[in-house]
């Protein structure tokens, strides 16, 4: 059983709770981002000009790796988690829900947006750039119905509450 900040051990109803949470945070920050790169970053690759692309690129993909790794191993492993043990009856079927898109997320990833990555390691390729701004909407818009099935697991927590708590 895990810890607490004072050194006891936490309640499985903690166990749960902090899993709940460390999902929706990681969850809602991966689509926060996912949204200002779809919006922002990745359509202004196109400006950075063929002197300095490959440069830009391989910097991109090592500071990107940086940000999103940490958040996306918290979500993949607190998915699992959430989708192999609920932590109520409420929660068993957004977190399959959860668990099935974020599946579809990591496979546009990995057919999609490394491939194009590694072709614009060589340098800027419209065709190339187009495809990535384009098949990354697949990532955009299944981070947001994640963000929307965090939420929905947070909701049977708070049912879940609300229950032991008879309010």
């Amino acid at each position: 059983m895990a810890l607490g900040s004072r050194g006891e051990r936490m309640t499985p109803e903690a166990l749960s709770w902090a899993l709940v949470l460390a999902h929706l945070s990681a969850t809602l920050f991966m689509t926060g981002l996912i949204w200002f790169v779809q919006v922002v970053h990745y359509p202004l690759k196109s400006s950075v000009g063929d002197a300095t692309f490959r440069d830009y690129q391989a910097r991109h993909v090592t500071r990107t790796g940086w940000v999103v790794g940490p958040p996306m191993l918290i979500e993949a492993m607190s998915a699992a988690l959430l989708a192999l043990a609920p932590p109520n009856d409420a929660a068993a079927l957004p977190a399959i829900i959860g668990l099935i898109t974020l599946v579809v997320v990591w496979a546009a990833t990995a057919l999609y947006s490394v491939p194009a990555h590694g072709r614009l390691a060589a340098g800027f390729d419209q065709v190339t750039h187009r495809r990535l701004v384009r098949s990354n909407w697949v990532r955009t818009w299944g981070w947001s119905l994640r963000s929307g099935v965090a939420i929905w697991i947070l909701m049977t927590m708070q049912g879940a509450l609300n229950t032991l708590t008879g309010a």
